[in-house]
Order: C-alpha cells, then structure tokens, then sequence
C-alpha cells in the first residue's frame, strides 16, 4: 500500500458527476462508467467503482467531487447527488490511501501547462479554479452575484435551457471577460461538457477535455503539485 506522500505507482481516478461516475486507472487507454443520480449516496458509490474495476490493480485513489473539499474532504453535500457525502470515511471504505479534490479543481490542474491559469468548467453548474505555481486554489466563482442571480444560473445547464444558445453564449462570453478581469490569468481554460456549444473562444482562452480530469486526479499523486483549500 503507498503512503500519502509517497509517489503511488498505479492510480486509480474517480471522475464523481451529477450524470454518471467516470474511472480511469494509470496504463488504461479506455476509461468506464455507471450512472450516477440523485440517490447516489457514497457508499452506493464505493459499491459500484469497486465493482466497475474489480479486474484491475491499484494502490492508491484520486476523487473528483462536484462540490468544495475542504482538508481533503467534502465540505457540504453535493447538489445533483444523494447525501451522507460530508464526514464519509473513503480510506476506510476502500481500504487504499484516497486525496479527494473538487472535480473542478482535478481537470485544472490536468490541464495545466505552467504559470497563472484560470479554469472555468461548463457543465451543470459552474465550475472554477485558478492555479498559480503548480499550486490548485479551488473556487467558487460561480456563486457570485450576476444580474438578478448568479453566474452558475445564467452560464450552467439551467441557463442554456432557459435562455436558448444564443444568449447562453452571451452570457459566458460576459462572465468570462469578468473574471479574467479581476484575476488577470496567463491564460484561461474553458472546460466542462458544454465548451464544445461556445464555438470561438475569446482570446487568451483554449478549450479544456474532460479527460483532463483523469490526467489531474494522476498528477496528485506525482508529488509536482499541490492544493489549497
């Protein structure tokens, strides 16, 4: 078993969504899945990787979680899943060493190439987090006041649903100028299973892969970065 601060030779990641439960283990080419959902509770979780991936050998664990991880943990219940996540035991549940990372935070630092990079995430809400140094600093930017809401109504799924493509694209175009204003990155990353309905991207920005995320859960355990909370 490696340590938690030891280099792990084989990872495996958890991609944690509102839709579905993704892994990937390091040598694999092909990643799987389960359905995810609002029952889904963690050990309902645990139950379905260790059976998605019973053929497989690992040492230690990578957890991307849609919601803020605080010391390692999740700080408060995710939206579009079951509950019981908050004080979950996953070291013990799985019986390997387990670094829990906001899913966000994990496809940052998976598509990291250097300096001050912010990352903004599309999907069902608003995913976001700025990494500087190699350091991961997830945020919740999305929960900031916009217009009669906030940012995560107006650029995540409900937003695009309700204002149509059109005025979706506004609307992220806006809010990335903002924050790329206020933060001043090198560079910022659009990432998240909507960046493919942007169509051109504004400057200084490059559009993220989702399975940046597995890339950032191996990286944790590479000992090059680090993450603050």
């Amino acid at each position: 078993m490696a340590g938690r601060d030891q280099q792990a030779k084989r990872v495996l990641v958890i991609d944690v969504g509102g839709t579905s439960v993704k892994i990937l283990l390091t040598g694999q080419s092909e990643s799987r899945s389960f359905r995810s959902g609002t029952k889904l509770t963690p050990r309902l979780m645990v139950s379905g990787v260790n059976k998605l991936a019973a053929d497989w050998m690992y040492d230690a664990i990578s957890i991307g979680y849609p919601g803020p991880v605080l010391g390692g943990r999740p700080a408060a219940e995710p939206v579009n899943l079951g509950r019981g996540w908050v004080g979950f035991d996953f070291e013990q549940a799985f019986g390997l060493p387990v670094k829990v990372i906001n899913d966000a935070a994990m496809q940052a630092l998976g598509s990291y190439r250097g300096g001050k990079m912010l990352f903004l995430g599309l999907g069902t809400g608003l995913g976001t987090a700025l990494i500087v140094k190699g350091i991961v600093r997830p945020m919740e930017l999305g929960h900031l006041p916009y217009k009669n809401g906030t940012y995560e109504d107006y650029v995540g799924r409900a937003g695009l649903e309700r204002c149509g493509m059109k005025k979706w694209r506004g609307h992220v175009a806006d809010t990335i100028e903002r924050l790329v204003a206020a933060l001043r990155p090198d560079e910022t990353v659009i990432g998240g299973g909507n960046v493919n309905k942007m169509g051109t991207l504004p400057a200084r920005c490059r559009a993220g892969q989702n399975a940046n995320a597995f890339l950032g859960g191996f990286r944790l355990w590479e000992g090059a970065a680090s993450c603050e909370v």
